[in-house]
């Protein structure tokens, strides 16, 4: 058996778990919201006392493959709306600007135009510019798949190059460095 899909989710206080028979749809409601999700029709979704547990059908390699995916996005649901998900950016290099204007990012990243993104409305944005730091842009929200996507997005405006260390990186990502050419020989 999967030992990821087998483990069960504790289900906090305050969180609902809601399956809808004929779509299949998984409802997760918490103090922070509310997610859904369609759950494959052999994938059944077990709530006893406080603890949530995904059960597989048989032993195909189709259904222990979707056992342990659904195990993990469900347990992601479950943690968004309880805690929540949070991405931090960090734009390194000089003249690289973020600000925000409630859901619209602009951002300078040494290109001769300025990029504007608009921030899907469940998320939150904010930025950080502080003197003798690198500008910063905090997403915040409860669906983790979404707050990826865009963090990556953002990300791939202007990825970190390898020589300097310039660009849009993850504010814990290590960027390894190589060795320029050699001066004259």
């Amino acid at each position: 058996m999967s030992r990821i899909g087998k483990s069960p989710i504790k289900l906090v206080s305050g969180v609902t778990v809601s399956v809808a028979p004929v779509s299949n749809e998984l409802t997760v409601k918490g103090p922070k919201g509310e997610l859904k999700r369609i759950i494959d029709r052999d994938i059944k979704i077990e709530v006893k006392d406080d603890v949530l547990t995904v059960v597989r059908p048989t032993d195909q390699i189709r259904h222990r493959a979707l056992h342990g995916l659904y195990r993990a996005l469900v347990a992601n649901m479950v943690t968004g709306v309880t805690d929540g998900f949070k991405k931090q950016l960090e734009l390194v290099g000089v003249g690289y600007k973020a600000t925000n204007a409630g859901q619209l990012l602009d951002l300078s990243l040494g290109y001769s135009h300025n990029i504007i993104i608009e921030i899907p409305k469940e998320l939150k944005v904010a930025t950080l510019t502080e003197k003798g730091s690198n500008p910063k842009i905090m997403l915040e929200g409860i669906d983790n798949q979404l707050l990826g996507q865009v963090a990556a997005k953002i990300r791939s405006l202007r990825k970190p190059e390898p020589y300097k260390g310039k660009g849009v990186r993850y504010s814990d990502e290590v960027v390894r460095k190589k060795a320029g050419k050699s001066a004259g020989k």
